[in-house]
């Protein structure tokens, strides 16, 4: 029976050139093996073909396309950081517009608060005010006063305060006493205007031109009441002499 050429010992041989010429073709990327085989008690053979580790040379063409591409990629790149700058910045200007918008927004809606309630208090104030003057008139109105002359002064001089014409008590009962020693009724029949036929009445004997002239509002046309007749008695000497107190004779 003839040798099998593949004994153990040729199957390691064969092994360990395979492994050679792998790690050649990995190593090197190239290689070409060619096993040639003889029958009987030939000797199998194993040729290697040469391979070649010269470097790869490229073109000057080849060369000019890498670098176009890497060229290519910087400025596709440079692009892209410039766009996302861009970006970032013009959403920090939104966001510092925003912000100004709004703080502009909260400062002018303080203003507004501000002025309301200003004048709010401006109405407030102008209300209560109204309101104490009209509880004033009412306190002024509702207030009894005695029938004689103590009232009758005192009621005038409420009055009087009420439509800011000057006089006290004692200028008032001062005059009253000496024009008609505090009778209501009294008339001058005797002096130049009762001549004239304009005489004096009332307490403060005041001539009837003289009364309607003068008289004040909310007392009564009656010349001979003693709250009309003082009254306008009153206004016409501050009108003349700056108050009733600064009468001492007649007027």
């Amino acid at each position: 029976m003839p040798k099998n050429p593949f004994t153990r010992g040729h199957r390691r041989e064969l092994s360990k050139r395979h492994k050679i010429a792998v790690a050649g073709v990995a190593t090197l990327g190239a290689a070409a093996v060619v096993f040639s085989a003889v029958p009987g008690n030939a000797e199998t053979t194993t040729s290697e073909a040469a391979v070649s580790s010269a470097p790869v040379k490229y073109s000057s063409e080849q060369l000019k396309i890498r670098q176009a591409d890497v060229s290519e990629q910087l400025a596709a790149k440079a692009l892209q950081s410039k766009a996302a700058a861009e970006a970032k910045a013009a959403k920090a200007h939104a966001a510092a517009k925003a912000k100004a918008k709004a703080a502009a927004a909260a400062k002018k809606k303080a203003a507004h608060a501000a002025a309301a309630k200003k004048a709010a208090q401006a109405r407030k104030a102008k209300a209560a005010s109204r309101a104490a003057h009209r509880a004033k008139l009412r306190a002024a109105v509702h207030k009894s006063y005695a029938n004689n002359l103590d009232g009758w002064i005192k009621e005038s001089l409420d009055i009087m305060k009420a439509k800011g014409i000057p006089g006290s008590y004692n200028g008032l009962h001062r005059n009253i006493i000496r024009e008609s020693s505090g009778n209501p009724n009294a008339i001058n029949n005797w002096d130049i205007n009762a001549i004239n036929g304009i005489p004096s009445k009332g307490l403060l004997q005041v001539i009837p031109p003289t009364f309607r002239a003068y008289h004040v509002p909310g007392t009564s046309w009656n010349i001979y009441d003693p709250v009309a007749n003082i009254t306008a008695a009153a206004n016409y000497a501050a009108d003349r002499y700056g108050s009733m107190d600064n009468v001492n004779s007649a007027y």
